[in-house]
């Protein structure tokens, strides 16, 4: 990943920004109530099932502080999700850009939002930020390539604790 411009960082000292068209914010407790139908509606595009139960389980401590990660929310209908990690090949605290959803694609918010997320994640003391795409999906990939992400020859893989 490419090093952020000193403007990005600059941005994350203040908590809002102004997108071209959304002001980028962080979300707290009081934000629970506008996050759950745009996370609704991210896991009916990308067919993910959705139980109110175990997003509200993972998103409530995201809210409450940063030790686990931070949510921004996009004025206008969107959100991003990042959440901390710690590797030895990081050299300490990585990010993982858990979920980014906008409801309006093609107005730059996307790109705004993710901007800021990292920057955000870069003042936090992360290193890297790592994220996964459908592998079908050239569209994304060229998008989060355009911001710095670079394929990696890794394979992910999950099981269930």
């Amino acid at each position: 990943m490419t090093s952020l411009p000193a403007t990005i960082l600059e941005a994350a000292v203040t908590r809002d920004i102004l997108a071209p068209m959304a002001v980028i914010r962080r979300a707290g407790m009081p934000d629970r109530d506008e996050l759950m139908p745009l996370i609704r509606e991210f896991y009916a595009v990308d067919r993910h099932e959705f139980d109110p139960d175990r997003v509200a389980r993972g998103l409530d401590p995201l809210l409450a502080d940063d030790t686990h990660g931070q949510v921004w929310l996009a004025g206008d209908g969107g959100y991003a999700v990042v959440t901390w990690g710690w590797s030895l090949e990081s050299g300490g605290r990585e990010a993982l850009l858990d979920e980014i959803y906008v409801r309006d694609r093609g107005r730059g918010v996307g790109r705004e939002l993710l901007s800021h997320a990292m920057a955000a994640a870069a003042k936090a003391g992360a290193t890297r930020m790592f994220l996964e795409t459908e592998a079908h999906n050239e569209r994304v990939r060229a998008f989060y390539a355009s911001l710095g992400f670079a394929h990696e020859d890794s394979t992910w893989m999950s099981a269930d604790l």
